[in-house]
């Protein structure tokens, strides 16, 4: 990002900065997702209690967007990066050494709950951005968001498979975060974007979340959208694993891991996307988005028995998926800074309560129905994604063109006559 970019003060090399500590900290979450099985083995369990893993990840996350992405409003950014990183740390070497599933999945839970710093770097870089300019940052952050998910994946099943352990990754991941911790606080805003607001205390920094949701339709719309998108988007990339094992593809968790990798190009081609919602609008992007992703279901389901065409998929899923975040936090952080983080705590735990549904649906209808119900089960979500779209474009031409009207008849009216004023 250039100078004339971002505001003035912000220190050279920040965006690739945020960039990569939003890659590394997402990391935290999905690096699990092939392990299950190897853990399942190596701690001698059932598959669906190794399961608990992925719950407790899950459970941990929503819980520190809930609880620890507001304080962004109001605390000191480096103090709070400083801990949320250090903690996490701690947690994934406690997770390495875990000698149980019961305690595996409380150091998860943990670091899963901690891990919510790509979720403080996103409304703090929209506050560094210059005006006109906040997609363009958020295009080339979330696109490290989206790489670090989907590589994390890929590096994970080779590290475990290569090593022949899971607890490497445990300890791959904690020394990531811990080099980390020693620099990103030096590129955080000394104070948060309120500085200078009226001190709240933490209930009623909490308590002012619900309101934000009836108080901006902007917020709204795109919670909504990103809900159905990621449900999508979760659903394949829950059952993936489940369809390439069987016949006739037979493949192990590296193949999984390496569907991640092949996705990288569609992740790249979405940081475009934050130019496209600046230059044009939001809306166009979200329409962009779910006509690729939509097309990405057609491709699974059309070729879900080829690995080119399911390579293919993941390319057109990733550019809908990343390129629909882009816009929709484009569009939700035109609120004002001091509310930012609790604007972007609403959205993103939409984001992710639309994630695990579509998770566990997606397994569900799987396992009862085979894949090509679970490839509907995501075009249904899309589907719901467009009709809220297209309602969303009606209202805004029904509110342009009655205004208009009001003002040419108002316009053809003659001007009351001296008397009639009286």
């Amino acid at each position: 990002m250039s100078a004339q970019s971002t505001v003035p003060g912000v220190k050279r090399g920040t965006v690739p900065v945020f960039a990569t500590a939003t890659a590394i900290a997402v990391a935290n979450i999905y690096f699990t997702q092939p392990l299950l099985e190897q853990i399942a083995r190596d701690l001698r369990i059932s598959s669906s209690a190794a399961g608990i893993i992925a719950t407790a990840g899950q459970i941990g996350y929503a819980l520190g967007i809930v609880a620890i992405v507001p304080l962004a409003d109001r605390v000191r950014l480096r103090r709070l990066t400083t801990v949320l990183l250090a903690v996490t740390a701690l947690a994934l070497l406690a997770g390495a050494l875990a000698p149980s599933i019961a305690l595996l999945g409380l150091a998860t839970f943990v670091l899963s709950t901690t891990t919510v710093v790509p979720q403080v770097i996103m409304p703090t870089i929209a506050s560094m951005s210059a005006q006109g300019q906040t997609g363009r940052a958020l295009g080339a952050v979330g696109t490290g968001l989206t790489l670090g998910a989907l590589l994390s994946r890929t590096v994970s099943g080779a590290l475990s498979e290569v090593t022949g352990t899971w607890r490497v990754d445990y300890f791959a991941a904690a020394l990531a975060t811990g080099c980390l911790l020693f620099v990103l606080p030096r590129y955080m805003p000394k104070r948060s974007p309120a500085a200078g607001a009226t001190t709240t205390g933490y209930l009623k920094l909490l308590a002012s979340i619900p309101p934000l949701v009836v108080r901006y339709p902007t917020l709204r719309l795109s919670a909504l959208l990103g809900s159905v998108s990621f449900a999508a988007f979760s659903s394949f990339w829950a059952t993936l694993a489940f369809h390439l094992s069987e016949k006739p593809l037979q493949l192990g968790p590296a193949a999984a891991g390496l569907f991640g990798l092949s996705s990288v190009p569609g992740a790249l081609a979405a940081r475009y996307s934050g130019r496209l919602s600046d230059r044009y609008s939001p809306d166009t992007v979200n329409a962009i988005a779910l006509a690729s992703a939509g097309t990405a279901f057609v491709v699974f389901l059309l070729g879900g028995e080829s690995l080119a065409a399911l390579m293919i998929g993941c390319n057109l899923l990733g550019y809908g998926t990343t390129s629909a975040q882009i816009a929709n936090q484009t569009r939700v952080f035109t609120g004002p800074a001091a509310i930012r983080a609790r604007l972007n705590t609403v959205y993103i735990f939409s984001l992710f309560a639309g994630g695990a549904i579509g998770s566990a649906v997606g397994i569900a209808v799987f396992e009862a129905h085979g894949w090509t119900a679970m490839v509907y089960i995501g075009m249904a979500y899309l589907a719901v994604g467009a009709l809220l779209l297209t309602g969303h474009a009606h209202a805004k031409r029904r509110t342009s063109v009655v205004p208009a009207a009001e003002a040419d008849v108002g316009a053809a009216r003659p001007a009351p006559a001296v008397s009639e004023r009286r």
